[in-house]
């Protein structure tokens, strides 16, 4: 447990809903995803249903050309939303006092294939690939070296839990007077290696994820970043620092996070839930609050035959069917290491406009499966009051469980 307060002072976010908080704010309430459709892989030829970042995405820097790929421009774009805010820590500070702590499963790997593809073909490597592009550490190395950053900068990579975990480290690194901010987040890309892994291990879908349904069949994978600013007290910003005047400073803080490692399969998640029930109950007790407090669960819901079953089981077991719950990957595509930043983004979007009443729409076919545990299922975008309490789960392979919570300061 912690009694510290640790705000996220602002968000920058990219994926198949859009760029920047106010367009995917909008596409998230309205169920409109520009970005999820079919696209053929250009290695494989074969076709995927995926959530894809549609807008142009900013160049690297030429003294950062070693380190450019799309996965860092995924991240790049979303710092860029941010800019004003993390210049300021680093003002009041001083930039060996921020810290950068992300989350990746893919890195620099799409770069990485086609390169090798482009050495078989023509018997060498092109000439602006570099190693770097793929190494594991890359994005947190990119960001701190593009932002003029000294102080610590690494990744977290535990397959779809990653940018989940970066919360629990980033927060530990400003209790322990390490540093005073964090710039963390998540950052993963398309890449064969998952397309054709995921679609090898049959749990892909060939057309829209269909989470909790009676007819799901699979995940789409998806590409997003989402990057906070996190830091233990309110950040403000003159006005002729915001630029854009949308630009608004949050009061959602950090309340707590749990996190469980059940090794139950290095696939295949427990069929209890008992990894995701340990993961959440430690986030409400790290949380100091009740399962009655939350009021919104951001549910891992991949649309897969196995986590629908054990997470509703392990959700009901907590909550029963008391709270409103969703899966929004049918609208950005299961981001993977990107996914718990993405979602713990998507309920800062909802605690942030949280005057408007609205939650995010759980997207399915309507036909239950009589086989899951009773959990509520948001059928619209309406709430019945403002948030003040969400959680949100990331499930991954190996057992690698985290559920984080977020709330409005003052509540």
């Amino acid at each position: 447990m912690t009694e510290n307060t640790y705000y996220l002072a602002d968000l920058g976010i990219v994926n198949a809903l859009g760029s920047g908080k106010e367009a995917v704010f909008e596409h998230l309430i309205s169920a409109d995803s520009p970005g999820m459709g079919r696209i053929v892989s250009p290695l494989s030829n074969k076709n995927y249903y995926v959530g894809q970042v549609q807008q142009a995405l900013p160049e690297v820097p030429p003294e950062l050309s070693k380190l450019d790929c799309r996965n860092n421009r995924l991240a790049l774009a979303a710092i860029e939303q941010i800019k004003p805010v993390i210049e300021k820590v680093v003002a009041k500070y001083g930039s060996e006092r921020v810290a950068v702590v992300m989350g990746t499963s893919t890195s620099g790997v799409a770069e990485s294939e086609v390169a090798v593809a482009h050495k078989n073909r023509e018997g060498k490597f092109p000439e602006q690939f570099d190693y770097q592009q793929q190494e594991i550490g890359t994005v947190s190395e990119f960001l701190a070296r593009y932002l003029r950053i000294s102080g610590p900068a690494y990744v977290i990579s535990t397959a779809c839990s990653s940018s989940g975990k970066v919360f629990a480290s980033a927060r530990g690194l400003i209790e322990l007077g390490i540093c005073d901010a964090v710039i963390v987040g998540g950052a993963d890309s398309l890449c064969e290696m998952t397309l054709g892994g995921f679609s090898a291990l049959e749990a892909t879908a060939d057309s829209l994820t269909n989470p909790f349904s009676a007819n799901r069949d699979g995940i789409n994978i998806g590409e997003a970043a989402a990057i906070f600013v996190m830091t233990k007290e309110v950040i403000t910003l003159e006005a002729s620092e915001k630029g854009d005047a949308t630009n608004r400073l949050s009061n959602v803080r950090l309340l707590g996070v749990g996190e469980s490692s059940d090794a139950h399969h290095m696939s295949a998640p427990d069929p209890e839930g008992l990894g995701a029930i340990e993961a959440m109950r430690n986030a409400l007790s790290d949380a100091t609050i009740e399962a009655a407090d939350i009021d919104y669960i951001n549910l891992h819901g991949t649309g897969t035959k196995l986590n629908d079953e054990m997470e509703s089981k392990a959700v009901f077991e907590i909550f029963g069917g008391r709270v409103q719950t969703s899966s929004t990957k049918p609208l950005t595509g299961h981001t993977l290491g990107a996914a718990g930043a993405t979602e713990a983004g998507i309920c800062w979007l909802l605690l942030n406009n949280r005057e408007q009443e609205v939650l995010a729409p759980h997207i399915y076919d309507g036909h239950n499966d009589p086989k899951l545990s009773k959990i509520t299922l948001c059928q619209t975008s309406s709430s019945s009051g403002p948030l003040s309490k969400t959680m949100s789960n990331s499930f991954a392979f190996g057992g690698n469980n985290v559920s984080v919570i977020l709330g409005v300061d003052g509540d």
